[in-house]
């Protein structure tokens, strides 16, 4: 099994979402996060204050998988979040050494 950790958009969340439906995937965790990336950010000014950003909102997407379901997942991954501009974000994979459901004992080495 293998674990996909995706930063994307929060924007393209729903575009992700329903081509991982399209894919028959349907398990997932979302967490609404701030971060930063090869971006530096930016400054604004706000009340004649300049600020400066440097951590954007990000969606981070964690997804554990069997290993052949894992490239139609970052195919979704990558077709619903990729806008072409910087900042769409990147995609982990890592192994999943063992799992275990919770209500039924279920373990998968």
């Amino acid at each position: 099994m293998k674990l996909i950790i995706a930063y994307v958009r929060p924007e393209c969340l729903t575009p992700v979402k329903q081509a991982l439906y399209a894919k028959g995937i349907y398990t997932m965790s979302v967490t609404n996060i701030l971060g930063s990336g090869r971006g530096a950010g930016f400054t604004e000014t706000y009340r004649g204050v300049v600020m400066e950003v440097n951590l954007l909102k990000k969606v981070r997407i964690e997804i554990g998988l069997d290993d052949e379901k894992i490239d139609g997942a970052l195919e979704a991954i990558k077709t619903g979040a990729q806008t072409g501009k910087e900042g769409d974000g990147v995609i982990f994979v890592q192994d999943l050494n063992r799992t275990i459901r919770i209500r039924t004992g279920e373990e998968s080495l």
